[in-house]
């Protein structure tokens, strides 16, 4: 009675540990089906005088289902089926016929010694548990067609070699012990007496088959301190990465991008606590750049008064006298989207007067390369140009030019230097 206490207590902890460790575990696979094949040797109890001698040449077969509560501990449910047969004397051949059933504890060594510091491939089960084993007797036994069932208590070790993620060779080695076996194993009445009196040894090889959605079985999962800290480090390490990039300000207003909800404000524009530019008067214009607009843009007050007024009449002076522009940010061919409406309005004269003809000019500010402004303007007069043309109008009707860099204004007002990067027109 103290063994089976023992016994009953050890797949206790295994069960325990497996429960209160769970929370620590990752995502992996836990259900597998353990298959083997191999040979069992049933070595007590014997009739004394009978000459039975059994060998490792039982044929076995085995089959377990497990479940692991995380990477170390688990249970399962397992079965086994050989015949014991004598060798030692044909004459007293009895084919003793012997099933198992049991309930398991399941301890992954492997990962409890930290195999994972050192390989990947080779793995280490203990097993223990109890349960039925039934044990039947054939036609030519002394006591024919006798049969018993009893407890069982067992422990065996398994070790393992990953093939691949979803299976491993496993090799396993059992001892089982039978409480209060009446039979002997060559068919007769058992006058022994024993703590157990049924002893079985059971050797097999076979396949581990994982299940599950998860990449990896818990046999094989890595919580060696090495692997848990390589993870935190790149956890971190990406952690730091996007602070880094929530940080950025990429339009320079000095809000950061993950705050900006107008990450492409024109440059040096003041803005408010979430990065969009300061406009009380909700015409698209940010009030930093209309005052200084109004000398070169046409006004809503002047267009009612001129080119809506008077129809398109009034664009073509306006034109020429560099009233209507067409503005870009810094280093930009993109035009700023308020100046869509300047190329609206010579679209339209053009439309109403067939035969005029423009010429578009291109501007840089001071910052950078001489050379570089003279390609960067003469690219602002060709987008223009481009949008012209995909509006309707003849490309033969108009032509383009750079202009290079306009200093007429101070180079150190980045306002001032937001007017001259434009393109004019001239309306012939």
């Amino acid at each position: 009675m103290k063994k089976i206490t023992l016994l009953t207590l050890v797949f206790a902890v295994f069960s325990f540990n497996g429960l209160a460790q769970q929370s620590l575990t990752q995502d992996f696979n836990r259900f597998s089906l353990d298959l083997g094949l191999g040979v069992a040797k049933a070595s007590s109890p014997v009739t004394e005088g009978i000459p039975f001698d059994t060998e490792f040449q039982d044929l076995a077969f085995e089959a377990g289902a497990r479940y692991m509560f995380n990477d170390k501990f688990g249970f399962k449910v397992s079965g086994l089926y050989f015949e014991s047969t004598n060798t030692g004397d044909p004459a007293f051949d009895v084919d003793t016929q012997f099933i198992r059933a049991n309930l398991e504890g399941v301890a992954n060594l492997g990962n409890l010694l930290g195999f994972r510091e050192f390989t990947q491939r080779f793995n280490l089960l203990f097993h223990a548990g109890a349960g039925m084993t039934h044990l039947s007797l054939p036609d030519n036994a002394v006591l024919a067609n006798e049969s018993e069932t009893l407890l069982n208590f067992m422990g065996g070790i398994t070790p393992q070699i990953k093939l691949s993620e979803r299976f491993s060779f496993n090799l396993d080695l059992s001892v089982i012990g039978n409480l209060g076996q009446d039979l002997t194993i060559d068919g007769r009445p058992n006058d022994q007496t024993r703590n157990f009196d049924g002893m079985l040894v059971t050797a097999t090889a076979g396949l581990s088959i994982y299940l599950g959605k998860h990449e990896k079985h818990a046999d094989w999962v890595d919580n060696s301190p090495k692997k848990l800290f390589g993870d935190r480090v790149s956890e971190l390490e990406e952690q730091i990465a996007k602070l880094e990039r929530d940080l950025q300000d990429t339009d320079k207003d000095g809000v950061a991008d993950y705050l900006d909800r107008e990450p492409n404000t024109t440059s040096g524009v003041a803005v408010n606590t979430k990065g969009e530019s300061i406009d009380r008067n909700n015409n698209g214009i940010p009030d930093e750049l209309e005052s200084s607009l109004e000398k070169m843009y046409v006004t809503k007050e002047y267009a009612s008064e001129t080119y809506f007024a008077g129809g398109v009449e009034g664009v073509k002076p306006d034109a020429n006298d560099e009233l209507i522009n067409v503005y870009f940010r810094f280093d930009s061919t993109q035009p700023e989207y308020y100046s869509l409406d300047a190329i609206n309005q010579i679209v339209k004269y053009m439309r109403a007067h067939p035969e005029a003809e423009a010429v578009l000019t291109g501007y840089a500010d001071q910052i950078g390369d001489t050379e570089y402004n003279n390609t960067l303007s003469e690219n602002r007069a060709k987008k223009v140009y481009d949008i012209v043309i995909a509006s309707g109008i003849d490309e033969s009707r108009l032509s383009y030019r750079g202009g290079g860099v306009d200093d007429s204004v101070d180079e150190n007002s980045k306002e001032a230097r937001q007017i001259v990067r434009r393109v004019s027109f001239e309306l012939r």
